[in-house]
Order: C-alpha cells, then structure tokens, then sequence
C-alpha cells in the first residue's frame, strides 16, 4: 500500500539532508518532485495542485528558513499537509440516541460491500455490540447466500426473509428489519445494499428508497481503492444522487499506489472512516489520518503494531512468561512455540514488520519472508515429545531423524532450529542473570564482585599513613573512620595560610580532595 508513493518521497527528503539552507531552487524542485510522486500515485489533479501549493508557501514560509534543520522541516511540513488531506483526525461512528444504530452501505458492485459487511460486524461485536446483518442486495446472484456465510464467520446475527436473484423488494426488507432488530434486541443494524457494474439511475433510486425507509444514523460509500482516480468520479456521483456520511476504502493490500485515498476525502469533503486491507475478517480498522501518513513517509506505525499486540496477547499468558524469564527459569520449546502462535495470530510477519520506521528501504527483504516458514517450525516442535521439547540436549542423531520424518522436513532443518533454540535459550538466561550488570536481578556486577573480597578479610594499604588510619578505625570498633585532617598544601603549612588569604565563612578544605590529602 502506497509503496510507489512512499519511495518516491523518501528519495526526495533524502536528497535534502545535505543542505543546510533551502533556496527558493531547492523548493520548486522538491515541490515539483512531490507533484510527480503524486500523480503517479494516481492522486486526482486538483488534489495534487492543492497540496503541493500549500506545501511550498509553507516551506518558503518563516518555519523553514529559521529552522537548525530545514530537511526535517520540509518533512514535518509533508507530514502535516498529508494528515490534513486524509481527514485530520479519526472520524468516530455516530451511535443512535435509542438503538438499534443504522449503518447503510452503499456502493459500486465489486468493491467488497459484502464481506466488508462482515468485517464490520466482527469488528462492531468486538467492542461489545450485538449487530444484525441486512441482506437488502438482491439483485446480484447468490449475494443472499454470500451474506448469510460471512455471518456465521463473523458470528453475527443475520435478517434475510427473500431470497434473492431477483426476488423480493430491497426497500421492504430494509424497513422490515428495524422492528426485526427491536424485537431481537441488537443494538446496530448494517444493510447490506445492492451495486451495479457502472453508476445508473435505478441504483441511486434505489439506494436514495432505503435510505428513506430507515434514516440510517450513517450511510457508508464503500469504495475500492483500486479502481485509482475512477473512484473520485464514482464517490462525486453517489455524493449528489444519494448522499453519505463517510467513506470505506477496500482492497488497499492490492494497490501499490492507493491515490485513492488521497482523493476521496478532498473532493467529496465526507472523511475515511474504515479500511480494508485483507480477504480475512480480521484485515480490518478504524482510518487513523495521522498514522497513515507516518506509513506513507516510511516512519512506520508503531501506534498500530502496540494495539494489535494488545488485542492479541493474553495478558495473564505474558505475566507467567515474563515471570519465568526474570526467575531463571529454562526457556522450553513449548515456550518458544507459544509465543510464535501469539505472533502470528497479529497477522502476517512481513505487515508487522512493515509498521516499524525505515522498513521502507527494506522492502525487498522483506518481500521475501514468507510465513510459511514459522508453520514449518511449528510443524518440527509439534513432531518432538514433551521431554524432547522440554530437553532439547536429548535430541540425538536418530531423534532428529524421526521428527524431520514426522514434520516433513530434512534433518538440516532441524538441527538449524535446535541450534538457533540454544543460543535464544542463553540468552534469555543471560537476561534473567541480569547479564552482569549491577543492579539488575542476579546481576554480578563490581558490587558483587567487592562484597566477595570482603569475605576474604580486610585489605591492609602499604601506605602507612593509610594503614594507621584503618588500624584506628578497626580498634574503634564501630567500623567508622575518623574525621580525616586538612591534608596537602594546607597540611603542609600546618594548617596556617600565607598572610593576606583569607577562607570564606564556613569553608571546611577537609571536605575537598586537595593534592596530597588523605
């Protein structure tokens, strides 16, 4: 997503660092370059215009020319004008003041109403709400059928008294489900509408009838992103004929360009609420302007990354784990593997990856993992015994031989896992020994190392002078050197200075270390 995009902008802002001043040359040329990365975006025309021209007052403006960096300047500028673009701030649903909440979805046939119809539902049910499908779409075959499966996977309830292909009155269906939604007690209603392959005047009259029929709270313009700048066209021509609240985007994983997203919300002045970027149920989120932009300029979006951990780990599952390590505890192979499940559960590697600052310049490497691999771990631990994953020193030469049997992999895969264990299992020891660094839990630090020569007996100086201070403070009995004397130039003196030097009130030279005090 946005991958030609951000490339290109990242080579522009690296262009920059060099300079410490920007001249009016450097601008045009930064900004012309930033007009080209758009467009190949295939952001519409007039966005571009606006967004570069806004971009060049400001960086010609007081903020960049005064700036220690101008670079880092320029690039906050784009940051800033990008969020502004993509709607700002987080546009919220708006829940009804007495349920159930109606959601419309409206759009093109092909841009994934449906199974967003399901991921929205999934997405409702897990912040607590209990929502009802629609199945108003009854013009396009089997559409029914197709709702009432994403449904059960999303464990939603669904409303479709007709069947569909061709039968049954949509506008009807819509009204009827309000009392059905009441009567059942499901707070949130989606209707699920009918699309065509081009705008027509049936759909809008359509889509214009059941919005009458149950006032939704929000009419949703879902809108695939891969369609370019086709869709401003389609959003401008939904936005006169029937009208809506806020728009979804879908189908974002297969667009490199994603202008898009770019576009929509500027033209149509109706905000990014949702987007869609994956076939599973879960490849689904509220729209954050602010951290799309950060993923746009390859500064990643550890917001995102933090929130799915959250939802994903158990927090009980990571208190037993992290009170192991810090224990000393032996790191197993049943620890290893459930902490793999616990990562992959927050979706493909190369995404998460993807979230962290500067991955960017990495994509290639990153194209190249493949998640297969860690089924294929799972596969080599699930083929062990319990004492085998408990004891991995156990696994021999005929061990090996059998679970590569039994996972379906080669011996060489199996000792590259049994090495790469024991050298996480010493490290995981060592940060459980705190590594020896003083203070840390059984750190063995310079602390530890002079509470052991302390054991030993009292260390005696072969300074004299040194050593009648410790014999005086042994024979005293309470562990406690006396007060040592002004030493050095002072001592030297005999405690008297030169004529004509006086110390200030209350100074003390015992407390100093002057040259030659003890």
């Amino acid at each position: 997503m946005f991958e030609t995009l951000s490339d290109r902008l990242t080579s522009v802002f690296s262009s920059l660092r060099s300079k410490g001043r920007l001249s009016d040359a450097d601008i045009d040329a930064t900004t012309r370059e930033i007009r080209i990365a758009l467009l190949e975006a295939d952001v519409a025309l007039p966005v571009v215009k606006a967004f570069v021209a806004q971009v060049k007052e400001r960086a010609r403006g007081a903020e960049v020319s005064q700036a220690l960096n101008p670079a880092q300047q320029v690039v906050k500028i784009v940051n800033d004008e990008l969020i502004e673009i993509l709607g700002g701030e987080t546009r919220r649903l708006r829940y009804a003041k007495t349920p159930p909440t109606v959601i419309m979805l409206a759009g093109l046939q092909g841009s994934g109403k449906t199974t967003l119809a399901g991921k929205l539902a999934r997405w409702l049910r897990e912040q607590g709400h209990t929502p009802m499908l629609v199945a108003a779409d009854l013009q396009r075959p089997n559409a029914v059928q197709q709702l009432q499966v994403m449904g059960e996977r999303a464990q939603v309830a669904v409303y479709a008294p007709e069947p569909g292909n061709g039968v049954g009155d949509p506008v009807d269906v819509a009204r009827r489900s309000i009392d059905e939604a009441r009567r059942q007690q499901h707070d949130i209603v989606i209707i699920d509408t009918a699309g065509r392959l081009g705008i027509d005047q049936d759909m809008m009259r359509q889509a214009a009838d059941i919005r009458a029929a149950v006032t939704p709270d929000e009419v949703l313009f879902v809108v695939d992103a891969m369609i370019g700048q086709d869709a401003v066209t389609t959003a401008q021509a939904f936005m006169d004929g029937v009208g809506f609240d806020g728009v979804v985007l879908t189908k974002l994983d297969g667009d490199a360009r994603g202008g898009a997203a770019l576009s929509v919300r500027h033209i149509t002045g109706r905000p990014i609420m949702f987007a869609s970027t994956g076939e599973k149920l879960e490849d689904f989120d509220a729209f954050h302007p602010d951290r799309m932009a950060s993923r746009i300029l390859d500064m990643g979006d550890i917001l995102t990354l933090i929130e799915q951990a959250q939802k994903t780990f158990d927090e009980e599952q990571a208190a037993k784990m992290a009170g192991k390590l810090t224990s000393g505890e032996n790191f197993t192979l049943d620890d290893f593997l459930e902490q793999m499940m616990m990562v992959q559960k927050m979706g493909p590697i190369k995404n998460l990856l993807g979230m962290m600052p500067g991955m960017g310049q990495m994509r290639d490497q990153l194209n190249s993992i493949d998640d297969r691999d860690l089924d294929r771990i799972a596969a080599i631990i699930r083929s062990m015994t319990p004492a085998e994953r408990q004891d991995p020193k156990i696994i021999n030469g005929s061990r090996r031989a059998r679970i590569a049997a039994g996972s379906g992999v080669t011996v060489t895969a199996v000792n590259n896992l049994v090495t790469r264990f024991f050298e996480a299992q010493k490290m995981m020891k060592r940060m459980a020994g705190g590594m020896g660094i003083p203070g840390m839990p059984g750190g063995r630090g310079k602390a530890g190392k002079a509470q052991k020569k302390g054991k030993k007996g009292r260390r005696v100086s072969g300074d004299p002078r040194k050593a009648a201070l410790g014999k005086a403070s042994a024979d005293s009995g309470d562990g406690a050197a006396p007060a040592p004397k002004p030493g050095g130039m002072l001592g030297n003196l005999g405690g008297k200075l030169p004529p004509g030097i006086e110390l200030p009130p209350g100074f003390d030279p015992s407390k100093f270390k002057l040259p030659g005090q003890q």
